[in-house]
Order: structure tokens, then C-alpha cells, then sequence
């Protein structure tokens, strides 16, 4: 217990620390006995606030013990040294000129940090961890089907391996068997040729004998000889009798043929850093406008329906991309300032911007390219994937749509530099996130949300950080005239989605947990890529017209 509050002890002045003090001066933190508040008054360089000790009796927490004075409390914070200090401290004169506060405000304001951490750390934080661990409670438990599904599939590769060997075999040994069959019968004919001559030659021998021993001059004299007739012997059958030539078997073909199982990649990735609260709720907020309103119009050069993706490089330039090879960067006067060529010759499938300001396109040939200073660098390569839509990140990686060479699958893979560090394609449930074809613009959220206007399936498909679902959006059912298709996709710093529209010429604009909030109209003609500048400008690419409106709808 504090010294100076003990109802067991007489509770002294701290000025002279020898008679009973009566008063308190709030200002300065002293306890004063009768003799010192006049003598403490009479500084008038302060505005002190002396009060009867009474009043100044508070229930308060223990005072830590001063180090350096081990009969003293702390009741001061020197902010400079960031120490508790005591009287004593403060009046060696080691604290001159640095400013104190009272140690319970200190106190009181290092509480509530320390609630705002527990709270972030409850709300926030803790809850990630958990869907951590769940989702990999979740990956082991689907271990057993999935390898499962593995075995199976090498067992049904070998079944049918099997059959046809199996099938080659059997027709080996139908064939053997018609050779031999036909075989025997040439031996079978060769045999009755050989008889029936033996035959004759029997006749004639016993014809032969029967008129030796006859002596009979008539038949003697009659006889013609047949001997040379026999000397030809009857044509012999040779049949060669066929080898089976096996061929050694190749095993690397053999297992090229049954199919490659690749080695188990386990990479670990860098831990997703999560924005504090404070930088979560940052951005000051903007209300929407009752009216959103058209401010700029660029005119693109591309003929009409041939607009379909817009970048924002800044807020007066943009990048734009047409079923052209060339892509444009314009300025809000509608001033063509460059134009890149793809490399293969083919349309660029959809463009974005890195942080760094780079122009980022995919291409039919299955590459990802970045333009630097005008120079093509292909950065990946796909294998059995086809890139289609492409946004840069808030960590500067690239997430790219894509779908399988025979249009059966589809994924949300994220990049850093070419090095894949996610893939997204299934849900908890083992099933699809996203419709197996069609065009599929995307975006990060502000709160690392990923965005996918899934047009085929007529959803807006958002996922977390993870990749976990979140929730899909398939339209407000206000208005509606043809069906939801939703094509461009952006969000804004208020987190909220903007999706396009096109079946019904407008925006779609969201809250960032998919609750509709109100439309975008602006005599929109055929809506499609969108972006968002710095400053919430909503750029529209329209394929109808060729041209991208610039609208201020915050």
C-alpha cells in the first residue's frame, strides 16, 4: 500500500516531509501540510489548484515502487525518459524540462490500447488463425479421398493398359492358330498326293511280279515301263513355321504411356500480413451520389464492339484493349500517348497495371507478358491452361482466371514474379467455384477479398484471402429486363464491388459482403471492362460505342 495512504501511518508533507499534511495541489501532484501551501502559492508562475487532501482521495490502483527510492511511490510519467517517476525523482532535478503526465492517465490511455489490442486480437486476428488451422484440418481430412481418387485412377490407367494387352495378345494367338490350321492343311494335301502315288506304285510292283512269274510272252511283250514317270518325285510341301519377335520393352515409354505422376510440391508461402485495424478503417468515407455523373468521354479509335477492358495508369490516362493486337494508351482528351503491339500477333485477352505502372496482358498462346519501357517480357508460361483475365494486387502479385485446354475446368491462380503461390478452383465441398468456360474478370477488395464476375454462371463469385467462399452475388431482381451477365469487374478504397452489367446497360454497385446498394446508369451503351482510379473515378469501357465514360459516382 501507498505510504501516504495508509490509515495505519501520520501522512507527511512532501515538501518538508516533517509535519502532517492537510492539502493536495492537483497540478503539481505535491501533498502539503499548513505551513507549505502558502509558500507553494507563492510561486506564481503556475496555476496551481490546491484542494483539501480529502477530496483528493480516490480509490486508485498500487503505485509501483520507485527503483531508485525504495520509500517512494510513482505516481508521475515522465514522457520524455518513458519511466514512472516519484516526487523525489522529480525534485533531484534529473527530470528538469521533461514533461510528466499523472501515471493514471498514463495508465488509463495504455489500458485502452491494450483493450483496442485484445480486441483486435479476438476479432480479428485470432479468427484468421483459426480458419487457418481449419482449412487445414480440412485439406488432411480430404487426404485420404483425394490420394484415393489417385489410386484409383492409376488402377483403372493399368485396367485398360491390361485389356489391351490382353486384346494384343489374343489376336497373337488367333493368328497362331490360323497358321497353324493352315499349315496342317497344306501338309494334309501334300500327304493324299504322296498316297495316292504310293498307291500306284504298288499296282504296277505287283502288276510286275504277277508277269514274271507268268512267263507270259503276250503280257511281256505288251509291258511299258512307268519308271521314269515315278523317278520325278510328287512336289514336296515346306512351310517355314513363323517366330514371334518380341520387341524389348521400353520402360521410360511404357511409363510415358500410362502417365506421369509429378513429384509432391510443398512450398511454403509467406504469411499474408494483415492491415491493422486502424489502416483497415482508414480511408475517410465517401458517400455515394444520388446522381453519379459522366465527366470525361474518351474516344478510343477501336470500330464498335470491339472495346472490351480498360486500365487506369493515373487519373488522366488509361490503358485500353480491343479485338485489335494493338493496345492503347490514352489521356482524357481522347490523345492517343502510345500503342503496344502483342508479341504473338494476336489479341491480347484482357490488360491491367502493376503498382509499378508496367502494362500486364494476357495472350491467346498461353503466355502472361509484362511491358517494361516498351519491351516485351513473356513472364509464364502455361501447360494445359489458357490465360484469361489478369488484375494486379495490393501486394503486387498478379491473379489471373484461366481455364483448361478442354474447357472442362477453370481457376483463380495467383502469381509472384512467374512463380505460382495459390490456386483457387474448388469449394469446402469439393466443387467448382467457378463455371468450367466463359470470360471471367477480377479484382482485389480492399479487405483481400477476390472478386470473380463468373459471366457464364451469372454470378459475382467472391472468395477471402484464402480462398474460401464467401458469397455469390447473382443479381438484384429490381428492373430486371434481360438476365444478369456480369462481365468487368472493379472495387473501390470504400471496399464496395462495381460490376458490369452489360445485358441491361449498367453498373452494379455492392457492399463488400455482396448486399446490393444501387445501380449506375449514366445512358451507359453495352457496359464492360471497368477500373477504379486513386481517387474513385470510375472508368467504363463501353463495347457498344468504343469509347470509355469517366464517372464520379462517390
Amino acid at each position: 500500500m501507498h505510504p501516504r495512504r495508509s490509515a495505519q501511518e501520520v501522512l507527511l508533507c512532501d515538501l518538508c516531509e516533517t509535519v502532517p499534511l492537510q492539502s493536495h495541489c492537483k497540478l503539481c501532484h505535491l501533498n502539503l501540510c499548513i505551513n507549505c501551501v502558502g509558500k507553494h502559492l507563492s510561486d506564481s508562475s503556475k496555476d496551481h489548484n490546491v484542494v483539501p487532501f480529502i477530496k483528493h482521495i480516490q480509490p486508485t490502483p498500487n503505485y509501483p515502487k520507485c527503483p531508485k527510492h525504495a520509500e517512494k511511490h510513482c505516481e508521475l510519467h515522465c514522457e520524455e525518459c518513458n519511466i514512472p517517476v516519484c516526487i523525489a525523482c522529480v525534485s533531484s532535478g534529473k527530470h528538469k524540462g521533461h514533461d510528466m503526465s499523472d501515471i493514471l492517465e498514463k495508465l488509463s490511455t495504455k489500458t485502452e490500447s491494450l483493450q483496442k489490442d485484445l480486441e483486435e486480437l479476438e476479432k480479428r486476428i485470432y479468427p484468421r488463425y483459426e480458419e487457418m488451422a481449419s482449412g487445414v484440418q480440412t485439406e488432411k481430412a480430404e487426404l485420404e479421398t483425394k490420394y484415393g481418387k489417385l489410386t484409383t485412377a492409376a488402377d483403372q490407367q493399368g485396367e485398360l493398359l491390361h485389356r489391351e494387352v490382353t486384346a494384343i495378345v489374343n489376336q497373337r494367338k488367333s493368328a497362331i492358330t490360323e497358321m497353324k490350321t493352315k499349315h496342317l492343311d497344306a501338309l494334309n494335301k501334300n500327304t493324299e498326293t504322296i498316297a495316292q502315288k504310293m498307291a500306284e506304285l504298288k499296282q504296277i510292283m505287283s502288276d510286275l511280279k504277277s508277269i514274271l512269274k507268268s512267263n507270259d510272252v503276250s503280257l511281256t511283250s505288251t509291258y511299258k515301263s512307268r519308271n521314269s514317270e515315278f523317278r520325278t518325285l510328287p512336289p514336296k510341301v515346306r512351310v517355314t513355321l513363323p517366330s514371334l519377335s518380341p520387341q524389348k520393352i521400353n520402360k521410360d515409354q511404357l511409363n510415358e504411356m500410362f502417365g506421369s505422376l509429378p513429384p509432391l510440391s510443398i512450398n511454403t508461402e509467406h504469411g499474408d500480413t494483415m492491415k491493422s485495424a486502424e489502416a483497415v478503417s482508414s480511408p475517410p468515407v465517401k458517400p455515394l451520389l444520388d446522381e453519379p455523373r459522366v465527366t470525361a468521354t474518351i474516344d478510343t479509335g477501336y470500330n464498335r464492339y470491339e472495346l472490351t477492358s480498360v486500365s487506369c495508369l493515373s487519373e488522366d490516362q488509361v490503358w485500353t484493349r480491343g479485338n485489335k493486337k494493338t493496345m492503347k494508351l490514352l489521356n482524357l482528351q481522347s490523345k492517343l500517348l502510345t500503342s503496344i503491339q502483342t508479341k504473338s500477333g494476336n489479341w491480347p485477352t484482357d490488360i491491367a497495371v502493376t503498382r509499378d505502372g508496367d502494362l500486364v496482358y494476357t495472350d491467346d498462346d498461353n503466355t502472361i507478358n509484362i511491358v517494361k519501357n516498351k519491351q516485351i517480357q513473356t513472364v509464364i508460361t502455361l501447360q494445359g491452361w489458357r490465360p484469361l483475365n489478369v488484375c494486379c494486387t495490393a501486394a503486387n502479385d498478379l491473379l489471373v482466371t484461366m481455364i483448361s485446354d478442354d474447357r472442362q475446368q477453370s481457376k483463380v491462380v495467383r502469381y509472384s514474379g512467374s512463380t505460382e503461390k495459390q490456386s483457387i478452383q474448388f469449394d469446402d465441398q469439393g466443387r467448382p467455384l467457378y463455371s468450367s468456360d466463359g470470360i471471367k474478370y477480377l479484382s482485389e477488395n480492399k479487405n483481400l477479398d477476390i472478386c470473380v464476375a463468373d459471366c457464364w454462371a451469372s454470378a459475382v463469385v467472391v472468395v477471402n484471402q484464402s480462398g474460401k467462399l464467401r458469397f455469390r452475388y447473382t443479381g438484384h431482381p429490381s428492373n430486371t429486363k434481360q438476365s444478369f451477365n456480369p462481365v468487368g469487374i472493379t472495387t473501390d478504397s470504400q471496399s464496395h464491388i462495381l460490376t458490369a452489367d452489360y445485358n441491361n446497360d449498367r453498373i452494379h454497385i455492392l457492399d463488400q459482403d455482396g448486399q446490393f446498394l444501387r445501380y449506375i446508369h449514366c445512358d451507359l451503351r453495352l457496359p464492360w471492362g471497368l477500373c477504379v482510379d486513386i481517387r474513385d473515378n470510375l472508368f467504363v469501357a463501353e463495347c457498344r460505342t468504343a469509347k470509355v465514360k469517366k464517372i464520379q459516382y462517390l
